[in-house]
């Protein structure tokens, strides 16, 4: 397992934007596959987005599709989730979540993160 921390969550309107970061603190972070995953009040935590150790795939949950960019920096040892257009059922626990394969073409199926972030909350208002 690696240690995975999370910032950047908040309290925003609709319409809004925000980025969550998500630092790997591993010592190989490029032979890991990244992903958010996220948990609303009373749901089942879902799945987000992931992408592979080359940023040269990326995958996303329907309902996210056109508003939520995943991205990295192998140099930095980060992830991102940059969300626009935030709707009021965004509103969850954020995860950061990783893998360490490095993956050609990752998928929601085939991703399975051995290691989780403890979490940033994301509030939007209506």
């Amino acid at each position: 397992q690696v240690q995975l921390v999370e910032s950047g969550g908040g309290l925003v309107q609709a319409g809004d934007s925000l980025r969550l970061s998500c630092e790997n603190f591993g010592r190989t972070f490029s032979t890991y596959a990244m992903g958010w995953f996220r948990q609303a009040p009373g749901k089942e935590r879902e799945f987000v987005a992931a992408i592979s150790w080359n940023s040269l795939n990326a995958r996303y949950t329907d309902s996210v599709k056109g508003r939520f960019i995943i991205s990295r920096d192998n140099a930095k040892n980060m992830v991102y989730l940059q969300m626009a257009n935030l709707e009021p059922a965004d509103t969850a626990v954020y995860y950061c979540a990783a893998e360490q394969r490095q993956y050609t073409v990752v998928t929601a199926q085939a991703f399975k993160p051995g290691s989780w972030g403890q979490g940033t909350q994301v509030t939007v208002s209506s």
